[in-house]
């Protein structure tokens, strides 16, 4: 029985430890899996779980100072890990990363899609070029990835499966995050699109939504958010964060053999923090006020 507070109410259990799987071990053994965004963050961490159940690695990232030391991280957890620079924007880029990977390992069988651009802005302020880097990276990076795996897999006759990480505002709308909240729900889109063409033909695709899962490698802005809200873990229904390995054991459950019937889905890994609400609802405070700003000007 897990232990209650004396106190107050006891909130979700902590996880198992870091190296626990859920999954017997050598899963994934024989399988490539390509990560995007794999160099740091929560994209390193779900690489990780792949790693611990014998998948080999093709981690890519645009950010090759981290890919090396990442590589190193994750080879040393078992299996082959191969970094490749990429620009998911560029479907050139894309297709060329592919057949490093196929060179290397052969064709993946699992493709996770990370990467992602975000930062927060009033829409008022947004200018056409801040809205195209998100929506581009995210969205058709997303599709471009997504594309050619499916593409090769519908080639050579082979299952494959695809999880792509959203955001659970695809389904709420994300003030201060218009961009992404778009980029993000035509991801969610995405999955359920084509988890219908695929199937037959044994691609899965499915979502993955993570929660306030705090890392070394958050941006600026998430970083000072959560600096402001020292009480983090009071925050959650959970009351507590959650813990990156919790996203990496969720990501190979949707790819392993055990999860064959599932496709179409999206899976949110937020401790119940995304359909929260207030028997009285709060003042509202604009999103100007909430990120510091003043009054809007031209």
């Amino acid at each position: 029985m897990p232990r209650r507070a004396v106190d107050g109410p006891p909130g979700l259990p902590s996880p198992p430890p870091p190296g626990a799987s859920a999954l017997p071990p050598g899963t994934f053994a024989g399988t490539v899996v390509l990560v995007t965004g794999g160099g740091t963050g929560l994209g390193k961490a779900v690489a990780a779980e792949f790693a611990r159940l014998g998948a080999d690695l093709v981690i890519a990232s645009r950010k090759e100072d981290r890919l090396a030391a990442a590589r190193d991280e994750l080879a040393a957890l078992g299996g082959r890990v191969t970094a490749a620079a990429c620009d998911i924007r560029d479907p050139l880029r894309v297709a060329e990363v592919f057949d490093a990977a196929e060179e290397a390992h052969g064709l993946p069988d699992v493709l996770v899609n990370n990467a992602a651009a975000n930062f927060p802005v009033p829409s008022e302020d947004m200018s056409p070029n801040a809205w195209r880097s998100v929506v581009d990276a995210t969205l058709n990076g997303t599709f471009y990835m997504t594309r050619e795996f499916g593409r090769r897999h519908l080639a050579a006759r082979t299952p494959g499966s695809v999880i792509n990480v959203g955001a659970s505002y695809a389904w709420t709308g994300g003030p201060g995050f218009a961009h992404s909240a778009a980029a993000k729900a035509g991801v969610k889109s995405l999955v359920e699109s084509l988890a219908v063409e695929w199937g037959p033909y044994g691609i899965q695709v499915n979502g993955l939504v993570p929660g306030l899962m705090p890392h070394d490698d958050m941006t600026e802005d998430i970083r000072g958010n959560l600096d402001r809200a020292h009480d983090k873990d009071a925050r959650q229904p959970a009351l507590r964060v959650g813990r990156p390995r919790e996203l990496g054991w969720a990501a190979t459950f949707l790819a392993s053999p055990y999860a064959r019937f599932i496709t179409g889905h999206t899976l949110v890994v937020d401790g119940a923090n995304w359909q929260r609400r207030a028997l009285v609802s709060p003042p509202v405070v604009t999103v100007r006020e909430q990120l510091g700003r003043g009054p809007f000007a031209e």
